[in-house]
């Protein structure tokens, strides 16, 4: 295991979660199998670049005092505004055999990347994800949230079976690629996910993956529920206006999946969760509700809210996927740089990677002893940028 060598991405958009930002490099380079690199990867914001270069210049890769699992590279995004150009960067830069990504208001807890490694002993593994648990403002979920719906806020959902289980996609702010996955089918969907404080789309892990595994038909995708992180949720991703909005964009992403990969393998883990897990869960809510427990009626009416936004989003985007006015790109990781670049820098394409989106689940039934027998599942959530 001490050979599996580990680049951590985290990328980073604002100023206004500096402390979340310390704590998960923090968290990172106090695991117990010490990462080879932490990439910090500042999206188009000079100050906040300016500030965490001089935060960690100490650790950088010249400077001197980084010990190991403690080095701190902090560069700018070298593509468009987002998400997957960021992670691109990253990826792009990056020295370890795997490379992790980390959400910037997440925390890992110690073990985190030595459950990832284990699961690389099987060469066909491509991707080993694990369990987003979510560490609410107000100090617990809401009544009304439902845990099927846990992917709004970036979260692991009720659903998915426990412990080691193969699945059809990864959560991105959770999650770890051996650097040959990258190779074989380029990187992640720039046109699509996380900008900023925009419209909170997603998806763009799905996508990959379902292109990765047409790249490597052999390949095998794990989610580890040992590998845990804490994800912050903050008051305003605890409101209704926020849970019917990421639905909404949601559906969005899935028409831009669908559009990429086919609505066949873009949209068969999705099926399953609308056809189970959710009329489960509004059966719960019902009983809980008749039975007086607290919350059990609005979880169930949120259940009905967010398959209809999410439904109605879908509807919107893929109206605009056959017109044509969403466009996307994929491609392969080109390298860039490792030091700070400058904000205008131009971005070449073979940076960028395919587009498209998607986070929702479809969860195997069953847990699966081993990686050949597990049966597919999938991931829902997004980064919570």
């Amino acid at each position: 295991m001490s050979d599996r060598r580990f680049s951590v991405v985290i990328c980073v958009y604002t100023e206004d979660r500096w402390e979340d930002i310390l704590a998960a490099v923090d968290s990172v380079r106090t695991q117990s199998l010490p990462a080879l690199e932490t990439l910090l990867v500042v999206d188009h914001n000079p100050a906040l670049l300016d500030r965490l270069s001089e935060e960690y210049k100490e650790f950088g890769a010249h400077g001197g005092s980084a010990a190991e699992g403690e080095e701190v590279r902090v560069l700018a995004n070298a593509g468009p505004r987002g998400l997957s150009a960021g992670r691109n960067t990253g990826i792009a830069v990056a020295r370890g055999e795997f490379v992790a990504f980390l959400d910037d208001d997440a925390v890992a807890e110690r073990d985190w990347l030595r459950y990832f490694a284990e699961g690389y002993d099987d060469p066909r593994v491509m991707a080993v994800g694990g369990r987003t648990t979510a560490a609410w403002a107000s100090g617990r979920r809401p009544r009304w949230f439902p845990e099927e719906f846990d992917w709004v806020v970036g979260c692991t959902y009720r659903g998915l079976p426990p412990g080691k289980v193969r699945v059809r996609n990864v959560l991105g702010g959770n999650a770890s690629f051996r650097r040959g996955a990258f190779d074989a089918s380029g990187g992640f969907a720039t046109g699509i996910g996380r900008d900023g404080d925009k419209r909170p789309l997603g998806c763009e892990e799905t996508e990959l993956c379902i292109r990765l595994a047409e790249a490597l038909p052999e390949a095998v995708l794990l989610i580890d529920d040992r590998a845990v992180i804490h994800h912050k949720v903050p008051a305003v991703r605890e409101r209704f206006a926020y849970f019917r909005t990421r639905s909404y964009a949601e559906g969005l992403s899935k028409a831009l999946v669908a559009r990429s990969v086919g609505a066949g393998k873009g949209l068969e883990s999705e099926r399953r969760y609308t056809t189970r897990v959710l009329p489960a869960g509004v059966v719960r809510g019902l009983r809980d509700a008749v039975l007086g427990r607290p919350g059990g009626a609005g979880r169930a009416g949120a259940i009905v809210a967010g398959v209809a936004a999410a439904a109605g989003g879908y509807a919107v985007g893929s109206a605009r996927a056959r017109r044509g006015t969403v466009t996307f790109s994929s491609g392969p990781i080109a390298p860039v740089s490792s030091g700070p670049l400058p904000e205008e820098s131009p971005v070449p394409d073979a940076s960028l990677a395919a587009p498209v989106p998607s986070e929702s689940p479809i969860p195997s039934e069953s847990p699966a002893p081993s990686v050949s027998r597990a049966s597919t599942a999938s991931t829902a959530g997004g980064h919570s940028g």
